[in-house]
């Protein structure tokens, strides 16, 4: 193991498994990664790979058939697999927010029908938050379910939807206006539907379409899409928690460790780029002498090393915290906004040492060029970390005069 972002205080457990999930990013997925992407094709053999590890089951506990292992352990497995290709760990990424919403909030009816076969990889998770005109203001969300009987009916649009073709279980957020009189605040009249479907695209339950893939600059391989409801029947025992006005609150709560998943995204991305830059510095030559030689470049790699190094840090800090019970929207807001700065910032700098090699698609840190942007916008732009991060402080630090 490389001395860089090394992770203090594990069990002989949590190593284990976070070296196995290294060597398999080792094997399967950096040997592939820039040939699949550049295809954007969808990395079926390594998803069968993880599904075999039990990653789809990680943190689902062992009552359920999963690993029952914590938020860190969790972290530091996508901090791997993001080092092979981020494209991947979001894959797993949307799955285990949706089991984890279904842990924290479901019925006990709703966990034993779908946490076994989410462990098993058998039903793959996704959930919906984002609208084409919503941005980052959710209290904004048009989507809505009318009671109708036993059922409700959906209508509406949704965004961004990660894994929205290959997941056969979506987590939607919409507006339920049935016993919130007028004036109620947005985020109290807001519910959560876990809604099945089949996998693929059109029409994949009657009212619900799945248009096709989003063409994304990066992040590709995995399907970003569209999700369109028309008279979208479902269940009124498939509202997450078997009642009604309660979806901000657990979506929230899904995207603050969804927060540390990116944070860890980030720093994988980064160690990659800091490998990649670090070798090539090492075999290319100029002016008689490596380049690893030349004082510009080593400033870069000591630049680049200290913010793998301090971004790594900062995410364990999250993962540590909200697996003791406590609060962490402080800390995983830290984490993700350091995280997602310093990895665009890193593969930049990696960019810069391989030269006009860094603009050709023959060399990997061509493909973490275009990846690195995402997570400055996903899971919460930089600008709501800060956001969520001032609101927090000046709780803490209230001026007592």
């Amino acid at each position: 193991m490389a001395r860089l972002a090394q992770t203090h205080g594990l069990t002989e457990v949590q190593q284990e498994i976070v070296s196995t999930v290294r060597e398999f990013v080792d094997k399967e997925i950096i040997p592939v990664a820039t040939e699949l992407e550049h295809r954007d094709e969808y990395p079926q053999e390594i998803v069968d790979g993880l599904k075999e590890l039990g990653l789809f089951g990680l943190m689902i506990p062992e009552e359920y058939g999963g690993l029952g292992e914590s938020l860190l352990t969790y972290a530091l497995c996508v901090e791997e697999i993001a080092r092979g290709w981020m494209s991947v760990s979001g894959i797993i990424n949307t799955h285990f927010i949706v089991a984890y919403m279904l842990k924290q909030h479901g019925t006990q009816e709703q966990k034993d029908a779908f946490l076994p076969r989410m462990a098993a990889g058998e039903v793959r998770g996704a959930f919906s938050m984002s609208e084409p005109g919503l941005g980052s203001d959710v209290s904004a969300i048009t989507s809505k379910a009318v009671r109708d009987g036993d059922e409700y009916v959906l209508n509406g649009q949704k965004m961004w939807l990660t894994n929205g073709g290959t997941s056969t279980l979506v987590a939607v957020l919409v507006r339920s206006d049935e016993g919130h009189p007028e004036g109620t605040a947005p985020h109290r009249s807001m519910t959560t539907f876990l809604v099945e479907k089949e996998p693929g695209f059109g029409e994949v339950r009657p009212g619900l379409t799945i248009p096709g893939k989003i063409d994304k600059m990066g992040y590709k391989g995995v399907d970003t899409t569209e999700l369109i409801m028309d008279g979208l029947r479902v269940p009124a025992n498939r509202v997450l928690g078997g009642v009604s006005g309660r979806g901000f609150y657990q979506m929230m709560d899904g995207v603050e460790v969804g927060r540390v998943n990116v944070a860890a995204r980030g720093c994988g991305v980064a160690q990659r780029a800091f490998e990649l830059g670090v070798q090539y510095a090492q075999q290319r030559h100029t002016f008689g002498k490596p380049i690893a030689q030349h004082q510009a470049i080593q400033f870069k790699l000591a630049e680049m090393a200290t913010k793998v190094e301090a971004a790594h840090a900062m995410m364990v800090n999250a993962a540590r915290k909200k697996d003791s019970g406590e609060r962490n929207d402080l800390e995983a807001g830290m984490a993700k906004y350091l995280a997602s700065e310093y990895c665009k910032e890193v593969v930049e700098d990696a960019f810069r040492i391989h030269g006009g090699y860094g603009f050709s698609k023959e060399y990997e840190i061509e493909r973490l060029y275009r990846e690195a942007p995402m997570l400055l916008i996903g899971e919460g732009t930089a600008e709501i970390q800060k956001m969520i991060i001032g609101r927090r402080l000046l709780e803490e630090y209230r001026f007592q005069g």
